[in-house]
């Protein structure tokens, strides 16, 4: 079947899985989402071809992104994830998840849900966006430079306005398929 994507998704089944089912599709569960903070706090200097080759190493490291169990995560636990070849092995990226984990319960219990508090960044729906080639995709948008801010000023680490928007495109909080993908009209029904 013939049919016109977003073309970055080329020659790894893998991304092109993942841009057919799962890219720009919104998110609302507060364990996938966590799951995406951290797949994009580790993904900084890597492509995202490494994370969904690892994502289910990552999911058996830390815990199904159970994110009371992460945060409740010591020393004894950081040094068993330093050692697992599965993961990005980077102290800082590992111990910033943990601190972020525990600043994320609080977000929970401020604001009812992780998801309440990540979704007012777009006012609670999907933005969306008509590109036509993929150099028209920015890096960052006001409501990521909006949620970097926010989190940083939370003491969230590895939480920059270019990580935030990659979040935010991978959990469709903005729909970013080129307008001839055959995704960009699907996405939007479930936006």
């Amino acid at each position: 079947m013939n049919r016109s994507t977003c073309g970055w998704p080329t020659k790894h089944q893998i991304l092109i899985d993942y841009h057919d089912t799962e890219w720009g599709v919104p998110v609302h569960d507060d364990r996938l989402l966590f799951e995406f903070l951290v797949l994009d706090w580790f993904q900084a200097g890597l492509s995202w071809l490494t994370m969904l080759n690892k994502r289910e190493n990552f999911r058996k490291a830390f815990d199904n992104f159970n994110i009371k169990t992460v945060a409740s995560y010591h020393k004894k636990k950081t040094a068993q994830l330093l050692q697992n070849s599965g993961i990005i092995r980077n102290r800082q990226k590992i111990e910033a998840t943990i601190r972020n984990a525990g600043k994320i319960l609080e977000i929970i219990e401020k604001h009812g849900s992780l998801d309440a508090y990540i979704w007012q960044f777009t006012e609670g729906k999907m933005k969306i966006n008509q590109w036509h080639t993929l150099k028209e995709i920015p890096a960052t948008s006001p409501e990521s430079d909006a949620m970097s801010r926010d989190l940083k000023s939370l003491g969230f680490g590895f939480s920059g306005s270019t990580m935030c928007y990659a979040f935010m495109q991978s959990v469709g909080m903005v729909n970013d398929h080129l307008v001839q993908c055959f995704r960009y009209k699907e996405c939007m029904k479930t936006g």
